[in-house]
């Protein structure tokens, strides 16, 4: 482990382009897919493979890839003299509008296909993102259902432009010490909420967007510490084969403790994930910085992770709608041709839904930025 100091500045041109780590967002989304898919045993998702499954159940928390993710990134990127109104109006340029357009669909599959009852304040909400506030949402995740995690994703936009500038004065021992204090929080939050609360009240508590901050402070103080010359001697190898340990290792232990200590366990795995989720795209950023290129910085690779942002958004519809048009399949491992199936459907769903909307909307919303917000503050 290196280090040169506590100085925010940077001492060595760093590439402002993380091909790596687009690339890696493609995985966390198709983790997600794979959950989704396979469902949580025989009787829910398209299909239930078992030559994945129970393992695929983990996939839900690829949504932790992307909240320590957004923290690197944002923090890796950041500009000082960027007005909060100019950052506020990209972000929004970026996840919105092709948000607003995956609406449609996923309101046909999970409403009209469901015979789902409306509830048309949560699905308004859902709109705009704010659905995770309320206790009282219905369904539980209403609207497109894995917007939910965008709402996570609006808080922390919504604090970064006043967090940047506390955080990037700090010491980078005292971010560390304020991360690790963070995801003991967590822990925390997820016991209790685990022994003490109902279990629809404590679903709305552990996807409540305060609880994931400490996730998105371990991306920004992770970005700090890399940009300040924070090195560690790490082959992208080691923490990909340790998250693999972890998954295995954590349902086999599911399958064999009693139900209080399976709780116990259960608190534990969104830290672990963010941590080991950190390691690995420190991992891969140390090799880019260094000038190493390898199959994370293919064309191919970097394509779907440009994409899989859409991919994210449509890939749960796709499948419901899967499920509800032709009826599940069997449960067997020639499931996983149907996994490899609808993810190339989704997939090129997200291709058109980036290139005809997400990627055009955002262009055009940048040009027609108010002229107020593009002026740079003083400093």
């Amino acid at each position: 482990m290196s280090g040169r100091g506590d100085s925010p500045a940077e001492t060595d041109p760093l590439p402002s382009r993380l091909d790596s780590l687009t690339s890696l967002r493609f995985f966390a989304a198709f983790a997600v897919f794979a959950h989704h898919f396979t469902g949580y045993g025989h009787k829910t998702g398209f299909g239930t493979a078992p030559l994945i499954f129970p393992y695929s159940q983990i996939g839900a928390h690829g949504v932790t890839f992307f909240f320590v993710l957004s923290g690197f990134l944002l923090t890796w990127v950041h500009k000082p003299e960027q007005k909060a109104g100019a950052f506020y109006w990209r972000r929004i340029a970026r996840i919105w509008p092709a948000t607003l357009v995956a609406a449609v669909p996923a309101y046909y599959v999970f409403y009209v296909m469901a015979k789902e009852d409306r509830d048309w304040g949560s699905i308004i909400s859902s709109l705009f993102l704010v659905q995770n506030w309320f206790p009282g949402a219905y369904p539980t995740l209403p609207g497109n259902p894995v917007t939910w995690t965008l709402g996570v994703e609006l808080l922390f936009y919504l604090l970064f432009p006043f967090a940047a500038r506390v955080l990037v004065r700090m010491r980078t021992r005292n971010l560390w010490l304020l991360t690790a204090a963070g995801l003991l929080g967590m822990v925390v939050v997820d016991h209790v909420a685990y022994a003490e609360l109902s279990g629809k009240m404590a679903s709305w508590v552990m996807r409540h967007p305060l609880v994931y901050l400490p996730e998105f402070l371990l991306g920004i103080t992770l970005a700090l510490a890399v940009k300040r010359g924070w090195r560690m001697p790490l082959h992208p190898a080691v923490p990909v084969a340790a998250l693999a340990a972890f998954v295995y290792a954590y349902y086999q232990a599911r399958a064999a403790l009693p139900p209080y200590w399976d709780q116990q366990l259960e608190a534990v795995v969104r830290p672990s994930i963010a941590i080991l989720a950190a390691l690995i795209m420190l991992a891969f950023v140390q090799r880019e910085i260094a000038g190493h290129r390898g199959i994370m910085n293919s064309r191919t690779l970097i394509n779907l992770g440009v994409w899989s942002y859409c991919f994210y958004l449509l890939h749960h519809t796709v499948s419901r709608w899967a499920t509800y048009e032709f009826g599940r399949l069997h449960d067997n491992n020639g499931a996983l041709f149907g996994l490899l199936g609808l993810g190339l459907v989704a997939t090129a769903l997200s291709w058109a839904l980036h290139r005809y909307v997400e990627e055009p909307a955002n262009r055009w919303l940048i040009r027609n930025m108010p002229a107020r917000l593009r002026t740079p503050v003083r400093r």
